[in-house]
């Protein structure tokens, strides 16, 4: 009997009846946001925008007497504000800056969109911000139908390298690289790749050397993004002639997935395993840690709403952002009690690592109010709106999803951009499968597919949106122009609209590539 998986389960059971929160929503961040604004009030940015006149309206009991002062004092912030105007200093060395003392990490962001490079600034609340989160993530493991071997069993950790850079005034690097070596230590204690391994800033060595370990470990859970965690596996089961991942991890039972939706990757994910795992999903941003998937068989996660993070929503529509996803200058928002059900919205963050009113560029759909549980819908500028049609990344996953279940066959990697046609519009869809398929055959299934679940897209297929075109690339393709791009491994991933220089590149990377797909 696994007496050690035996104990674990049951201190996490115990947690996780103590974690539970019977706080209303609404209360929890009326608190937290009070609790941002009085630790930075003595900042540079905090006096700038007179946090204590906004911690007064507090003083008023319901309502949103205290939103409405914030949103007045506090403007609206994208990445290129707020480091134009206050996270260069911090890199200078100076203190006090968006939040108290100074800041010694900041997450290099390997995001789909925007500057190729973002510095976003990690501090040692945001650290513990994670690490709570993380933890509290763990305790939910007790909902699951687990045996207790897998409580003993290694957490193999698919991330950047731990090495981190130093400028002479902080250290920088990948957030997974910051943050693996701040987990309890009786995490570290079971978790996988061994700390050499985890150093290694090549990341084709990094999983030439996970390869060579693997039959080493007893390994329970994975925790990283599909695509490179698949890529991991493949090369596992082929270095070691197997049929599947479970002759060399019997004891696998879950992976831990984040950065995009797992539902295109699925199907070819399976093709990997000798039984069933539970897929858990989270929301780690370089940001922080917003979300959680708390329960088995669900798809939606939870909004993490009492660790250091304050959310706005603003709703994704017309009034709110022009055509190409920007953001207006004064948007409607709302607090967690003013969402609906059913709606995207998109995401404003303030936080523990300085970040105020910052919009993190994702959008969410609210499917459970009293539970704060959304789903990640896509990004403000990674949809097509080119005539009307509005199609969002999760109505493209789903069309995907459906398309590959019915032809049989695994997508592992996919991409669309709009394109003039004439007078009116067409989709140009890039599809990376290593299975045998007919492109326009796949095409009217997805095609297909987005009229079923997007009425607007439908419409506009007979009217502006002349054609839609689809082409069959090899998997490779895709890895091969991310390396090029640098964004190879770690928390990387391909955007799923191509737009302005990520188009250019791309086009200019297909047309240098052997003519042989």
């Amino acid at each position: 009997m696994a007496i050690l998986g035996t104990i674990l389960k049951k201190g996490i059971k115990l947690r996780e009846t103590l974690e539970q929160d019977y706080t209303s929503p609404y209360e929890l961040q009326k608190k937290e946001l009070s609790k941002l604004l009085i630790s930075a009030r003595n900042t540079q940015f905090g006096r700038e925008y007179d946090f204590v006149s906004v911690l007064e309206s507090f003083r008023n009991h319901g309502g949103h007497d205290f939103l409405e002062k914030f949103k007045a004092n506090v403007p609206v912030c994208d990445y290129e504000k707020m480091n134009a105007d206050w996270w260069h200093k911090i890199r200078e060395g100076e203190e006090d800056v968006c939040w108290p003392g100074k800041t010694k990490f900041f997450a290099l962001s390997s995001g789909t969109s925007g500057a190729a490079s973002k510095y976003i600034p990690v501090t040692k609340d945001m650290i513990r911000q994670i690490r709570r989160t993380g933890t509290r993530h763990i305790y939910t493991l007790s909902k699951y139908d687990l045996p207790d071997k897998f409580f003993q069993s290694g957490m193999l950790m698919l991330g950047g390298s731990t090495s981190l850079n130093f400028s002479g005034n902080y250290y920088y690097g990948d957030l997974s690289g910051i943050t693996t070596g701040q987990l309890p230590l009786w995490v570290q204690g079971f978790s996988r790749p061994t700390p050499k391994i985890k150093k290694n800033k090549d990341w084709a060595a990094k999983l030439d050397e996970i390869v060579e370990s693997a039959p080493k470990w007893n390994i329970g859970m994975i925790v990283g993004v599909p695509a490179w965690m698949q890529i991991l596996l493949e090369r596992i089961i082929e270095r070691y002639n197997v049929k599947d991942i479970h002759e060399i991890w019997p004891n696998l039972q879950a992976f831990v997935h984040g950065g995009v939706s797992f539902e295109p990757y699925k199907k070819g994910f399976e093709k990997l395993l000798g039984k069933p795992v539970h897929y858990i999903e989270t929301y780690l941003a370089s940001e922080g840690f917003l979300a959680f998937q708390s329960e088995p068989n669900k798809k939606s996660m939870r909004l993490v709403l009492n660790n250091g993070i304050f959310y706005e929503f603003v709703p994704f529509n017309d009034k709110n952002f022009s055509p190409d996803g920007v953001l207006v200058d004064n948007p409607e928002t709302v607090m967690i009690d003013g969402v609906e059900e059913g709606k995207d919205y998109a995401l404003l963050i303030s936080t523990c690592a300085g970040a105020w009113r910052y919009q993190i560029g994702d959008t969410v759909k609210i499917v459970d109010k009293r539970n704060s549980e959304i789903i990640i819908t896509g990004r403000t500028k990674h949809f097509l709106s080119l005539c009307g049609e509005h199609l969002s990344v999760d109505n493209m996953n789903h069309a995907i999803e459906v398309a590959a279940e019915e032809m049989n066959i695994s997508v592992k990697e996919f991409t669309v951009t709009g394109v003039p046609d004439g007078t009116l519009f067409s989709h140009k869809w890039y599809v990376g499968t290593d299975d045998e398929v007919d492109s326009t055959a796949l095409c009217e299934r997805i095609d297909a597919q987005l009229k079923v679940v997007n009425d607007d897209y439908a419409v506009e297929r007979k009217h502006a949106l002349k054609n839609v075109t689809l082409e069959i690339l090899p998997t490779s393709v895709f890895y091969d122009w991310m390396r090029s791009e640098g964004k190879e491994g770690g928390q990387s991933k391909f955007p799923r609209v191509l737009k302005g220089k990520h188009l250019s590149s791309w086009v200019d990377f297909l047309s240098k590539q052997p003519k042989k797909f």
